[in-house]
């Protein structure tokens, strides 16, 4: 049986970008024509022309505060901001909620949620049965995970949260082949079963997601005959990249196009800078064009070694909402970046506020490679113009600054 689940994994590079710039004005005329939400946000924009990344990286960010926002003021109207395409009935079989509360609906495809590649990539074959641990109340994680294992030929226990000793026991009688759920619950059903001297011998793969995955948290399953392996998704997108056992970064799932920007902005970054997660899904049930995650990630050089050919990205490296206060106002990575647009000299810029609470201070670091005299307090004038804060300004080196995504760096004391 082959490793990968379908050959989109081993497909050329240059074959998987010509599909998806292929499928993407179709998605944003999809978008614009039957999203009211995205008729709004990209009015005026000739679908048909976004044919390349470049095209693509000028369209609008939508962050989930913004889809939030809109469902709140939409709500007496429809529940999900205008930016689902169907309506109640026979082609959204369920609704779901994540906190905010954003409400999230599922199609009627198999595999909605594209989950099935990650599961078999965890190592899930056809026949087995999966003990899945994920909630199935409210949130659409648990059937996340159970459309997956379905579109691979898995049974499926709902096991839910909860009920620690039942889930031993029920795995004892049922025998799973693996666990899907979240790595802090399987820890506690493993020392729950040592605890009731419970073998459980059938267990030796899942598929973990929600929480951090740590390598020491990894061992320790490894040492009990359990090989984990994590994937990375959300309720508003599904699967974005899963782990495979080459364990190096995340690959990129099929049916998404990811960019990575800096936070603040929708300017890409190149290739192995830390940034924010931005992601441009092909569902068309709910097309989410240019979605800003919220998360950090990076783009790993090369492809992964078990042969599939999509990017890789870092994995989760932190969030991107960087806002702090600074005297009393509010500073933003997209007002710094507002003032590195003013200045072509500027590679790269972190803030960082330092000193006591009520006593802070701004210094602007700035990678350049002009010295001349004046930029500093040209830049100086600008900080202050743009968060009507006073800031210092230091000039250093290109390539010296951290690579961690960081635009704001609160170093205060909070003592």
């Amino acid at each position: 049986m082959s490793q990968f689940y379908d050959a989109l994994e081993s497909r050329s590079p240059q074959e998987r970008e010509a599909a998806l710039l292929a499928a993407l004005p179709q998605q944003i005329a999809n978008a614009q024509q039957n999203s009211p939400a995205f008729a709004e946000i990209l009015a005026g924009v000739d679908a048909a022309s976004i044919t390349s990344r470049d095209a693509l990286a000028k369209l609008p960010v939508t962050r989930k505060y913004q889809l939030l926002e809109r469902q709140q003021a939409q709500r007496a109207n429809t529940p999900f901001g205008g930016f689902a395409t169907q309506p109640f009935g026979k082609a959204m079989p369920r609704v779901f909620a994540s906190p905010g509360p954003i409400y999230e609906p599922e199609g009627q495809r198999s595999d909605y949620w594209r989950m099935a590649r990650a599961i078999y990539a965890a190592g899930f074959r056809p026949g087995e049965l999966i003990h899945n641990c994920f909630s199935y109340h409210f949130v659409p994680a648990g059937a996340m995970m159970e459309n997956g294992a379905h579109a691979i030929g898995c049974t499926v226990f709902a096991g839910g949260t909860g009920q620690t000793e039942q889930q031993v026991q029920t795995m004892a009688e049922l025998r799973p082949a693996g666990y899907i759920g979240t790595p802090s619950f399987l820890k506690l059903i493993l020392e729950k079963a040592q605890a009731l001297g419970t073998s459980l011998p059938s267990l030796t793969k899942a598929m973990v997601s929600a929480e951090a995955f740590p390598p020491s948290l990894q061992q320790w399953f490894a040492e009990r005959g359990i090989d984990g392996y994590q994937c990375y998704a959300t309720a508003d997108l599904g699967l974005i990249a899963y782990e495979t056992s080459a364990r190096e970064g995340l690959v990129v799932d099929e049916g998404v196009i990811v960019e990575i920007v800096r936070p603040g902005t929708g300017d890409p970054v190149p290739e192995g800078e830390v940034g924010e997660l931005v992601i441009t899904s092909l569902n068309p049930d709910y097309p989410l064009i240019r979605f800003g995650t919220g998360d950090l990630s990076a783009i790993l050089p090369g492809q992964c070694p078990t042969g599939r050919t999509n990017v890789r990205i870092k994995g989760w490296l932190g969030r991107a909402d960087q806002t702090t206060k600074v005297r009393g106002m509010f500073v933003q990575p997209g007002q710094v970046a507002e003032v590195c647009r003013r200045f072509p000299q500027i590679q790269r810029a972190r803030l960082i506020v330092s000193g006591e609470m009520a006593n802070d201070s701004m210094t602007l670091h700035v990678e350049t490679t002009e010295t001349a005299p004046g930029l500093a307090q040209l830049i100086e004038d600008a900080m202050r113009e743009v968060t009507k804060l006073r800031c210092e300004i230091q000039l250093c080196a290109p390539g010296s600054l951290p690579n961690d995504g960081k635009v704001i760096e609160d170093a205060r004391s909070y003592a």
